[in-house]
Order: C-alpha cells, then structure tokens, then sequence
C-alpha cells in the first residue's frame, strides 16, 4: 500500500486502498510489545467476505471484529467475530463476513480492537470482489509524467498486476474519476507493463484545470487513480505541483515520533533539492491548511530537510489527532500527513 500507506501521503500517489491510523487506548498493557497493530486488506468478495494481512498485533490478546459504514472508523458497528492471537501476535483468523445489513455498501469500515489491553485498528475497503494473484503483492500506482494541454497525459505505471486488462477513464477533479469517461483499454504482460502510457484527454473535459485519471480492471477488480493538472508540461507535475520542476515523484513523510502536545518528529523522502518549506500544523481532517507555523525548512542539494523535529503549537494541545504539512511557497510542492498526539515511536521506512 506498503507500510506507509498507515499514514496519509501527499495527495500523489493515489492507491487502491487507504489505511486507517492505529493505535492503543492503554498504553503498557503490554510491557515487551512496542509500536502498534495495523493491517492492510488483501482480498475482498464483494458483499460476502474480506481477508486482511494484520502486522505487529499484540501478544496473547483478544480482539473484537466489527464492521460499519464508511467513515465511522468500524465503532459501534456489527460484531463479525472475535479472534485471539498467539505468543507471537499471529490472529487465529483473518477472513472475516461482511455482515447483511451492510450489503450493497460501496465502502466498508473494518476494526479490530481488544477489550483488554484497548490497543486497535482499523482500515476499510471498496465492496467489490478483487482477486488474489499468485506472486502479486501490494497495489498498482501511477505518477504523471506528461501533460499536452486538453491533449493527452502520460503516465509513469508502477507494480501492475501481470497479464491483465484495465480500463482508462478521465473525470472531473475530486471524482477518483469514477464513472468517468472511458479513453482507452490497455492490456499488462507477465511483468506487469503496461501495453500503452498515453492517453487522450477527451473533448468534453478540455478546458479543465485539473483533470481526474483512473486505471481499474474489470478482471482482477485492481485499480489506481491520479489527477492532473491540465497545462503543458513534462517532468511529472500531478499532485503535489502547482508549478513545472524537472523533479521525479513527490515529497512525502511519515510521522516517526510523537511526545504529548511537545513535538512531532518525521522522517521525510523525495523532497527535491534547494528548496524551502513552511510547516503548518492544524485540527484533523485539514491536511495542515491554514494552520499554525510552525517552522520553516530548507532543502539541501541531496533534498534534506534542515530539521525534522517541530514543536506542537499550544492552540492544538489535548487534540487527539493533529495534521502536519510541509508546502513550498517557491515550487508549489507540499506533502502532509497526521498523527496521533501521544507519545510514541513507531518504526517507518
């Protein structure tokens, strides 16, 4: 997804699906346990069952599965089953029923948590049945690498399932262009190329700022999406670009270490060279816009940050969640993320 896909990435790198945050309700329940539990969704029959590939689960514990409408977190919702783990926090099960009540949903939360030592976690998935391929991990992702202005777009295709068939579609910003407008069918070989990078922007989107692009296939039920901005460009400008830089990707960052309405510490990647950064930090669900400054960086010429350590603005202290962003006045770059406002460390990339 791909561990990082726990935390929120910088708006660019669009995935099939998105982790929720983690973390325990009674710290030191635990004495020898460190981090927190987390999983990802490997496989889902829709309206039927959902497999789950959990990581760094408490020893010995117990856990309540519940599933509920998307965006509740899966609190509150319908108990599914109940599974232990073992001395080395391996659950007993990891396929668990979509309940009655939530057939037909497009998105479905899903939530582990311990009524014993309080530690949980939850994610949830698109309710529609993906398969599993052998010797296929993770998820398939795109940068755009191209723009002709209300032309064409080509994109840059990462870990794409092998031998198989997707369907192009183009949309309106802020759609995940779904339902879009089907501009081609591309094909993948053995070692998950793509048959074809270049697609046509279709008439009755010219003229848009910014256009939605989504690659989903109709076998495997595997997709990814991006967006794009639609001015003439090369170098790969989507997402976390306002402005035209000969820079590969996009900054991003995981949250590393939290200390209690104090400071947040994060360890940043591919953020390009010689720049400079305003950080903000705002309530959840902001992305960190408008928010407090709380510093300014700068960049090297190898793209590191001259500090990764900033402090928690009094005026969020006692938030439960807090959302941090790193954006270039300069470049038009910026990533965020969020994290949880207790102390903690966590092991990231």
């Amino acid at each position: 997804m791909k561990r990082w896909w726990r935390f929120v990435l910088a708006g660019v790198i669009a995935l099939s699906v998105a982790l929720g945050g983690v973390g325990p309700l009674a710290q030191g329940a635990t004495p020898s346990y460190t981090g927190y539990p987390y999983f990802y969704i490997s496989s889902v029959v829709a309206d039927t069952s959902v497999t789950i590939s959990p990581y760094n689960f408490p020893p010995n514990d117990t856990f309540s599965v519940t599933m509920n409408y998307y965006g509740t977190y899966g609190v509150g919702g319908w108990v599914v089953d109940t599974v232990t783990t073992d001395a080395s926090g391996t659950l007993s099960k990891t396929t668990f029923n979509i309940p009655a009540g939530l057939a037909g949903q497009t998105r479905i939360a899903i939530r582990l948590q311990s009524p014993t030592t309080g530690y949980y976690a939850y994610n949830w998935f698109w309710n529609n049945t993906v398969v599993s391929i052998p010797g296929y991990t993770g998820y398939p992702y795109f940068y755009i690498t191209t723009v002709v202005q209300d032309t064409s777009v080509t994109i840059d295709p990462h870990n794409f399932t092998p031998n198989d068939t997707y369907k192009v579609l183009m949309g309106e910003y802020g759609t995940l262009s779904i339902g879009g407008i089907e501009v081609d069918t591309v094909t993948t070989d053995a070692g998950g190329n793509l048959s074809k990078t270049t697609f046509n922007i279709p008439a009755a989107l010219a003229g848009r700022t910014k256009i939605a692009i989504r690659l989903e296939s109709p076998t495997s039920g595997y997709y990814a999406y991006n967006w794009f901005w639609n001015n003439t460009t090369s170098g790969g400008t989507s997402g976390g670009s306002s402005v035209v830089l000969p820079w590969p990707g996009y900054p991003y960052f995981y949250v590393s270490d939290v200390v209690r309405d104090t400071s947040v510490t994060i360890k940043p990647h591919n953020f390009p060279p010689n720049d400079t950064y305003m950080v903000t930090m705002n309530y959840f669900g902001t992305l960190g816009i408008g928010g407090w400054v709380v510093d300014t960086v700068t960049t090297d010429a190898s793209g590191n940050l001259s500090s990764t350590t900033f402090t928690i603005p009094p005026g969020l202290a006692g938030q439960t969640r807090i959302a941090i962003r790193l954006q270039s006045s300069t470049t038009g770059y910026y990533a965020y993320n969020w994290f949880w406002n207790f102390t903690a460390s966590v092991s990231v990339p």
